[in-house]
């Protein structure tokens, strides 16, 4: 017999169901088991009499051992568990588990140190199903739009884009490193007249930082599109595959998302076109309804503080959780910015719930124009082998990365730590 997954479950069949025993009730003449699998929990009612040869398992049951039961699903009201109870006619014991070292409520690190474990919870599950449909919700708008995926090279042989923030490994007779961003490669993709690629993969940061939104690896979302008049369009590329994208984890997990983390986390679909403000226009506005200020050193980009204060910003000016950030200063924005004849960067952040989620822009596609920003930030060797690309011919183009466990993490109000599989950081490499 195949196995029926628990949300499968119909009374009147006959089923065959494997899982956690969540729940164990061993009475005198009768046995409750309350199984779990990743679709949903059943009980299995055991009359003793009626199974003398399951005795003996039955006694060895221990909550999180694995089970496999057959038997047939009836309808019955007084079982909590969507009516449904499964009268069994075999059980066997896949696994027996000791006893938890964690508990649901234990500490941070505590639960990471036993990751597996702490992932069986319904409300940790939860997490990575959103992230499934996350990914396959913006690959979807992307590949109906003519986007390619493409897979860029992880170990590379140049410090990329900046020389800083990357973990250098050996490689046979030399150095190489592990790449902190596909933007190099996404650009080389321009190059090659791909015109529009995207890419879901890992990213390496060496960032000594112990913030709740900071990871040393992590999942990026990373797409770039060719033949555009200004990063504006790059901006209403982004708003309009978001919206598709939030508005597809809405309608499957809206309801669980409020069960489970509460409501002040119910998922709003936005409405386009998102709110713009310029970084001065921001400490402008939050100097004057928040008495917040920096000094004027520190007013080319927003500050941590600045970032979060526009989730209220965006809320009481536009009733919108989103807001694009414009205007950066150009010693605060990469080389490959483009810049208009001000020297201002054609570039964007865009804010979800007070935290950036993207940093995007035109990029500079003229070579003569590149390599003289470069050479102003000192990197022009550095970044020589990037330089090439553009001598060649490159149609104008732009683009901007996401990162999908910061987006989870922003949806369910959790830390960083609980968004990704496995956490990585600064004193973290195990599990």
């Amino acid at each position: 017999m195949e196995r029926t997954r628990v949300a499968d479950i119909v009374p009147g069949t006959k089923v065959k169901i494997s899982g956690f025993v969540e729940n164990f009730r061993n009475k005198r003449t009768m046995a409750f088991i309350v199984v779990r699998d990743i679709t949903g929990k059943i009980q299995v009612t055991v009359v003793k009499e009626e199974h003398p040869g399951m005795l003996a398992d039955i006694d060895r049951i221990t909550l999180d051992s694995v089970i496999t039961v057959e038997g047939t699903a009836v309808a019955n009201d007084y079982v909590k568990l969507g009516g449904i109870e499964i009268i069994p006619e075999t059980l066997k014991i896949e696994s027996v588990a000791d006893a938890l070292p964690i508990k649901e409520d234990s500490a941070i690190d505590s639960r990471l140190d036993y990751r597996w474990i702490d992932l069986r919870t319904e409300k940790n599950t939860l997490i990575f199903r959103l992230q499934t449909e996350m990914t396959a919700a913006l690959r979807d708008w992307l590949l109906e739009r003519n986007f390619l995926e493409f897979h860029s090279p992880k170990i590379i042989g140049a410090a990329s884009e900046s020389g800083s923030e990357v973990f250098r490994l050996d490689y046979f007779d030399g150095n190489a490193y592990l790449a902190q961003s596909p933007q190099f490669y996404k650009q080389m993709a321009m190059a090659a007249g791909f015109e529009r690629v995207f890419e879901c993969a890992p990213v390496f940061r060496a960032e000594k930082s112990y913030t709740r939104k900071h990871a040393t690896e992590f999942t990026g979302f990373d797409l770039e599109f060719s033949y555009i008049d200004s990063f504006r369009d790059v901006m209403k590329l982004e708003e309009e595959m978001l919206t598709y994208m939030i508005g597809r984890v809405a309608e499957k997990f809206g309801d669980d998302i409020v069960r489970l983390y509460g409501e002040e986390y119910r998922v709003t679909v936005p409405e386009k076109p998102f709110p713009v403000m310029t970084v001065a226009e921001i400490y402008e506005e939050e100097e004057k309804r928040y008495g917040y200020t920096v000094p004027e050193s520190e007013k080319g980009d927003l500050t941590t503080d600045a970032e979060h204060l526009t989730y209220r910003l965006a809320k009481e000016l536009f009733g919108s959780e989103f807001m694009f950030v414009t205007d950066f200063a150009s010693d605060k924005r990469p080389f490959y910015h483009m810049r208009d004849e001000r020297g201002v960067p054609q570039g964007f952040d865009l804010i979800w719930r007070g935290t950036e989620i993207t940093s995007g822009s035109q990029r500079e596609h003229r070579y003569d124009v590149l390599c003289r920003n470069a050479a102003e930030k000192g990197l022009a060797e550095d970044v020589k082998f990037y330089t090439e690309f553009f001598r060649y011919g490159c149609p104008p183009h732009g683009g901007f990365g996401l990162g999908i466990d910061r987006l989870t993490m922003l949806f369910l109000g959790i830390s960083i730590k609980e968004a990704e599989f496995i956490f990585r950081g600064p004193d973290r490499l195990t599990p």
